[in-house]
């Protein structure tokens, strides 16, 4: 079959050869969007909503092909008010306000109320939100706005406190391969009528390519399949040939992933930095989340670097924190700086197996009670029973210090924590190292 007959059967299926299978595919119901459960699943605030056909005025929140745009088109399938839509980046003060008097002339005259859909709502200036304030305001329309920005800062308050807030996430793995297998064999809407197969591994380094954007994995899928003739496979070489560049097969369900995982963390605690870099680049290519990577990086700071250089831990966190406000691709150069700093810190799991031993005595039992002294003495009737009687406070002592067993009888003698002899480790416990007599 050439390239013509596979345009005969797409022109068959949609009309014209031109609309995206992104806007086929769109969701005509809330059964058919994937990924937002917890904002539009039975019982939610939303879902109930709608159904009552009660909808308020909503500014939804998220990043690009999450289904917002989407979302605000089911609302107006699934209720009896007119949907306006339009686009804050071409649309003027002037529209607006002929929008408005639509509205207005359609509750007068109809009865209806008007649902206005505005798309990037944050490039509205403040002059242009604030035409809106009256009318949403008295129910002229239901405003239902759209941002990719937070709309904290990019929304004026007097606006914002008249929204509801829907913060939609970004589309699970699972979530955009379900959107794709359902694009695939759709013979109506999608690409059905090719007859073109893939496997569950192809499907899911598609989905691994779009980040997230449900937009951009049907985009990638309509693409391939055009290069593949009608009954034919998808390979991950035709995959790569639209994608630019090579495929990393990956699973992330499978060995690839822990192994990846696995390295990774080695790398770093072995003080490689190429090595973790080299895996690094390898989760950020196969599309891991930020926020995985960022977690074990954490992970890593605390039990291998450990008090050898507290900051690695610090470091990490504000990584795993900023990772998530900037997202990809620019989280790669976060990631990196803190995944060098930790591979190039000094090593120390004091901490790691002080914690564990502790534990390991406590489940073992047999610790013996906490000595009175040191048991709370804040209420009436604890000193009756010894509590807090003989409790030396340290800071009534030369340097806040002074000898005193802490420790039940049973381990009174018992050391959890051997520190390193190097690193900001051996500074830190010198003092402690000499009070404790050396031991």
């Amino acid at each position: 079959m050439n390239g013509d007959d596979l345009f005969s059967i797409a022109d068959e299926q949609q009309g014209s050869r031109f609309e995206p299978l992104a806007v086929r595919m769109r969701p005509k119901t809330l059964d058919d969007l994937y990924g937002q459960e917890p904002l539009v699943g039975p019982g939610s605030f939303l879902r109930s909503m709608i159904e009552r056909d009660t909808i308020p005025s909503l500014l939804l929140y998220g990043p690009s092909g999450v289904g917002k745009t989407t979302l605000a088109h089911v609302i107006a399938a699934e209720t009896h008010s007119r949907f306006v839509s339009v686009n804050a980046v071409a649309a003027g003060t002037a529209e607006l306000r002929k929008l408005i008097r639509e509205a207005q002339d359609a509750v007068h005259l109809y009865q209806k109320r008007t649902i206005l859909f505005i798309d990037e709502i944050h490039r509205f200036n403040k002059g242009q939100q604030d035409v809106l304030l009256p009318y949403v305001e008295d129910g002229t329309v239901i405003l239902i706005g759209a941002t990719t920005e937070n709309p904290y800062f990019e929304v004026n308050r007097p606006l914002l406190s008249r929204l509801r807030i829907m913060q939609l996430e970004p589309l699970t793995e699972d979530a955009v391969a379900a959107v794709l297998t359902r694009a695939l064999g759709d013979a109506e809407k999608g690409m059905g009528r090719l007859r073109i197969t893939a496997s569950e591994d192809l499907i899911r380094t598609l989905a691994r390519l779009a980040g997230g954007d449900a937009r951009i994995g049907l985009n990638l899928l309509e693409q391939v399949c055009m290069i593949v003739p009608a009954g034919g496979a998808l390979t991950h070489e035709d995959v790569e040939k639209v994608a630019g560049h090579r495929v990393y097969t990956y699973d992330k369900k499978g060995d690839a992933h822990y192994d990846t995982i696995s390295a990774f963390i080695k790398s770093m605690r072995g003080s490689d930095p190429d090595a973790a870099l080299h895996y690094l680049a390898r989760m950020i290519e196969a599309g891991e989340p930020p926020s995985f990577i960022a977690r074990r990086l954490v992970i890593c700071a605390a039990e291998d670097v450990g008090l050898a250089d507290p900051q690695a831990l610090v470091i990490a966190n504000a990584a795993a924190q900023a990772v998530q406000l900037v997202g990809w691709p620019e989280g790669r150069i976060i990631l990196s700086e803190a995944v060098i700093y930790v591979a190039c810190a000094p090593k120390s799991n004091s901490a790691y197996m002080a914690v564990d031993a502790a534990i390991g005595d406590v489940r073992r039992g047999g610790c013996g009670d906490i000595p009175p002294y040191l048991r709370d003495s804040h209420y009436t009737g604890a000193a009756d029973l010894g509590h807090g009687t003989g409790y030396q406070y340290p800071h009534s002592f030369p340097d806040g210090w002074v000898a005193q067993q802490y420790l039940p009888e049973p381990l009174k003698d018992k050391i959890y924590y051997q520190e390193a002899a190097y690193g900001k480790e051996k500074e830190m416990t010198a003092q402690w190292h000499k009070r404790r007599g050396g031991k």
